[in-house]
């Protein structure tokens, strides 16, 4: 059977690679430490040697609108073009042919209406850029076949925390139900408490750091009682007008499975967001466990799990207590 190998979860930020791309004096102070965290982050998914990625992502309204965009969505397809002309023009970002794998596509979205999830497929799907901005990150080689899965985290009225969890963990099932011998990593980018276009949108910090706090906790802790106790579409959108994608978070968690601690955890304060860089390795071997403390070491990560009080488990020495870092 298949073999999950990787689970990552991160926040995705559009201006990561014009930040850390452009000529030294034209980069903000932070970028140097931002591209540091992204590459420790990169080498944790190294680790685990994946032949194929499922990632999972949410389209910004670049060819779902609001007339007509689906629940959840699985890709199909040979190979997929990448990056919209807008994220070219005020992004940056680079344009991409990714390879798919159309058997593993067939099987994942068989398997999902098989266990009630009834999942809307593109033949012609493109890829935007929060599937393209973590292929920047953990894997630019963008070498490995794909199978897309979107989500609606836009558009009213949205399916709840508690449907995203229950995705996740169909999703599990059916990897490892996948008569393969291949390696599988699992993708998946959202955020943490958000504002776009609102009044909070270029603070100090992002608008809501105490529940950036206690996500990363109820995250790396695998906690999903607490996610499910806790988080609801108004708690979301109280939190920022964008933090429904929290919600892919979630769904990632659910394919770690419960009460599964993060492997590595990472942070960074952007001022009007925090990014979040986590792992969990379903089996961990010794040269995964060993990447997540080098990556630790390199990031100022931990290599357990986070808390909204203060404290990490397994850190390396640096600041890491859920507190600007």
């Amino acid at each position: 059977m298949a073999e999950l190998t990787a689970v990552l979860a991160s926040t995705h930020h559009p201006f990561y690679y014009k930040a850390t791309t452009s000529p030294p004096e034209e980069q903000p102070p932070y970028a140097a430490q931002w591209r540091r965290k992204v590459e420790a982050y990169r080498e944790t998914l190294t680790a685990a040697e994946p032949d194929v990625l499922v990632m999972v992502g949410a389209d910004h309204f670049h060819q779902f609108f609001l007339d007509n965009y689906p629940q959840f969505l699985i890709g199909k397809q040979a190979t997929y073009d990448a990056t919209f002309y807008n994220e070219v023009r005020e992004f940056g970002l680079p344009r991409y042919t990714l390879p798919g794998h159309p058997e593993l596509s067939e099987f994942m979205h068989q398997g999902l209406m098989d266990a009630d999830f009834d999942f809307a497929v593109s033949h012609e799907l493109k890829i935007d850029h929060s599937i393209i901005c973590p292929i920047i990150t953990v894997r630019p080689e963008a070498d490995l076949p794909v199978v897309p899965l979107y989500t609606n985290i836009f558009v009213p009225p949205m399916p709840s925390p508690r449907r995203f969890w229950q995705v996740g963990r169909a999703v599990r099932q059916i990897i490892d139900s996948w008569d393969s011998d291949l390696k599988v990593a699992a993708i998946g980018t959202g955020h943490l408490s958000l504002e776009l276009g609102g009044p909070r949108q270029f603070g100090e910090h992002g608008p809501d750091p105490e529940f950036d706090a206690n996500a990363i906790e109820w995250l790396s802790t695998g906690n999903v009682d607490a996610v499910l106790a806790n988080v609801t579409h108004a708690s979301m959108a109280g939190a920022g007008n964008a933090t429904h994608g929290f919600m892919d978070l979630l769904l990632m968690m659910g394919i770690a499975g419960p009460d599964t601690e993060a492997a590595y955890v990472d942070q960074l304060d952007l001022f009007h967001t925090r990014e979040m860089f986590m792992t969990w390795y379903p089996n961990p071997t010794e040269s995964m466990t060993a990447a997540a403390a080098a990556a630790a070491a390199v990031s100022g990560g931990s290599t357990g799990p986070v808390y909204a009080g203060g404290g990490a488990v397994g850190d390396t020495g640096q600041a890491k207590e859920g507190a600007p870092v």
